[in-house]
């Protein structure tokens, strides 16, 4: 038996699979975030472990044979965390999250710094973890003197599990830290923000063990002394393993708490100024691009609190396949946004909002909105050379053959979903576990999944699509104008 561990925004999902990939049993916990100030997004490791203890627990109620036959574990996580510990390995402060924005001045100084670009291939966001440590160097000099190892969210887990400061290579290159063709720490990044090599987790290939489950913590979670832990991977990363995209064109759109964009590359091609994102792959000798944009189903969340209807009930109101795009025009970066913009600083609008509009006119600009930014990731990826044949859609939104349908249209592209199963995170994970614990060729382990059916672009509505994508366009730098 494998397990996944998947440390997401909003909680920690286990996923226990047999060594045929078929799934035994899945459990979550949630964790809550705090965001104390404009920007600002925290959570407690402690509360990561409580949630971690929670799924094992409740995988052990329900299937004590299969947990005590646990050969392996692997875990991703949301990338970009700070997590900076003490010589003890005591967290010195809650992490700041992916989303946390408040690092945007220190980001741009990093960014702007030779060679900072060139040896990590990305823009210093203000979400990757460099950044946020300067923060914390001006802001909070105390705590970063103190500061031994800085770890990223899965690998805080990883060491609660093992005892053992580690890494993996994908989750690694978003810190601007990592020289990410060489595939190693450089000094050259290390020294940009004030950091040393000594204060970084020894690097590992995703699918690599990194350790054993410490004896007390396996008693504690009731597993079999001598599990194998993977070094794991960030969560795009691990999603691309769940669904089988580790080559040169395999990709997924991911609608989730954000939107992603993703596909494989065969070798390392990063354009740093298109605000595409350019990892290492959780296996060897691979490389991923994707752009992103921060605020996906988190869009259509927010409208559902404030109109106090269920995302589903206001997906329900647009029926099942689309008509045509609306006047009304939604801008999605209510928490900033990243590709193409790299803005951190602009918030969302509605536009063109008519005294006759109502639940569904707004669901349906936002639904498009956010798939014009997701649009906008396409145009960006492609001018990185990637070449995009179809997609995988996976993520909560994915449930809307609306919003399906809506985004193959504008991306151009037949979009499938999987039959009904899991293909996210936690399976790719738990396939990284089978090949640290049983040394499997991940080209055989991360297959591909059984397609349910394949949403096509339609042709009739396309060019209305496209020109509401020219219109969208302009309308960022004419708000972004407004509101400086």
């Amino acid at each position: 038996m494998f397990v996944g561990l998947d440390l997401g925004t909003s909680g920690v999902r286990a996923l226990l699979i047999d060594v045929s990939q078929r799934v035994i049993g899945a459990k979550e916990a949630a964790v809550d975030t705090a965001r104390p100030h404009s920007g600002w997004s925290e959570q407690l490791q402690s509360d990561w472990i409580t949630a971690t203890k929670a799924v094992f627990a409740e995988l052990k109620a329900d299937h004590p044979a299969e947990v005590a036959a646990i050969q392996g574990i692997g875990v991703s996580g949301h990338m970009h965390g700070a997590n900076l510990l003490d010589k003890n390995g005591t967290p010195l402060r809650p992490c700041m999250m992916w989303n946390d924005t408040r690092s945007a001045d220190q980001a741009a100084k990093l960014d702007a710094t030779d060679q900072v670009r060139d040896l990590s291939g990305n823009i210093v966001f203000p979400g990757f973890t460099a950044p946020k440590v300067a923060w914390v160097a001006e802001n909070e000099p105390e705590t970063f003197a103190k500061t031994a190892k800085v770890l990223l969210p899965k690998d805080f887990l990883n060491f609660w599990i093992t005892g053992t400061y580690a890494s993996d290579m994908s989750d690694s290159a978003g810190t601007s830290w990592l020289d990410v063709g060489a595939r190693d720490w450089s000094d050259t990044l290390l020294n940009a923000s004030g950091m040393r090599r000594d204060q970084m987790p020894d690097l590992f290939e995703g699918s690599a063990a990194i350790g054993t489950v410490r004896d007390a913590i396996a008693s504690e979670l009731g597993l079999p002394k001598g599990v194998v832990v993977a070094a794991g991977a960030g969560d795009n990363a691990a999603a691309a393993c769940g669904i089988g995209a580790l080559n040169e064109g395999d990709g997924f759109v991911s609608l989730g708490t954000s939107g992603v964009l993703l596909t494989g590359r065969d070798a390392y091609a990063p354009k740093p100024e298109s605000a595409v994102h350019t990892f290492c792959h959780a296996v060897p000798n691979r490389w991923y691009q994707m752009g992103v944009i921060l605020a996906a189903t988190d869009s259509l969340n927010w409208l559902s609190r404030n109109l106090q209807e269920t995302p589903a009930n206001l997906t329900k109101l647009l029926g099942d396949s689309i008509t045509g795009p609306g006047a009304m025009r939604f801008l999605p970066y209510l928490s900033g946004e990243r590709t193409p913009h790299n803005d951190a600083t602009m918030r969302g609008a509605f536009l063109n909002i008519d005294i006759d509009a109502g639940h569904a006119a707004l669901t349906q600009a936002v639904l498009e909105g956010v798939s014009f930014a997701l649009r906008d990731n396409l145009e960006a990826l492609k001018s990185t050379g990637a070449e995009l044949q179809s997609l995988i859609a996976i993520g909560g939104g994915s449930q809307s053959p609306y919003w399906v349908e809506l985004i193959a249209t504008l991306l151009n592209l037949p979009i499938s979903l999987p039959k009904a199963g899991e293909f996210g995170a936690a399976l790719g994970a738990a396939r990284l576990a089978i090949c640290a614990a049983t040394d499997a060729d991940p080209e055989a382990i991360m297959t591909r999944p059984e397609i349910a059916t394949t949403i096509s672009p339609r042709s009739d509505l396309r060019p209305a699509y496209e020109d509401a994508y020219v219109h969208f366009v302009t309308l960022y730098p004419g708000i972004k104008a407004l509101t400086q």
